[in-house]
């Protein structure tokens, strides 16, 4: 399934506030990122319709296997990306914000053999280059 940057991005916060609170409800997602509670709404609809996420009768929001697929995917890039720019000294802000903007792009095949760099690179093996 082909999903937008925007997409992404929901998804994702969706996860992560799922990690960090017991119950996640559309005002959570909207407070977190910034939208009006009807933008995120719009966007709560089209993922139910597309077996992306599950709302519980009081408006809880749980991910479909799916849609956790697609979520962890997005969080590991996010993570892995910014741990390897504050490997080369990047600062943790910095790094995230950066990885914020690569993670929608970076093709698979890519950072696929990024992934492998860092974990040689952690597990001693190699240097950073």
């Amino acid at each position: 399934m082909e999903v937008s940057e925007a997409q992404e991005m929901y998804l994702e916060t969706i996860l992560f506030l799922l990690m960090n609170k017991k119950r996640v409800i559309s005002i959570d997602v909207a407070k977190y990122m910034g939208y009006s509670k009807p933008t995120v709404s719009v966007m709560m609809k089209q993922f139910r319709d597309e077996g992306l996420i599950n709302m519980d009768y009081d408006s809880g929001i749980t991910l479909t296997d799916k849609g956790l697929s697609i979520a962890q995917k997005i969080y590991e890039k996010h993570e892995l990306l910014a741990a390897f720019f504050m490997a080369l000294g990047v600062d943790k802000d910095t790094a995230y914000k950066d990885a914020c903007k690569i993670e929608h792009d970076i093709s698979d095949s890519t950072f696929s053999l990024l992934k492998k760099h860092y974990k040689e690179i952690r597990s001693n093996k190699r240097t950073l280059f």
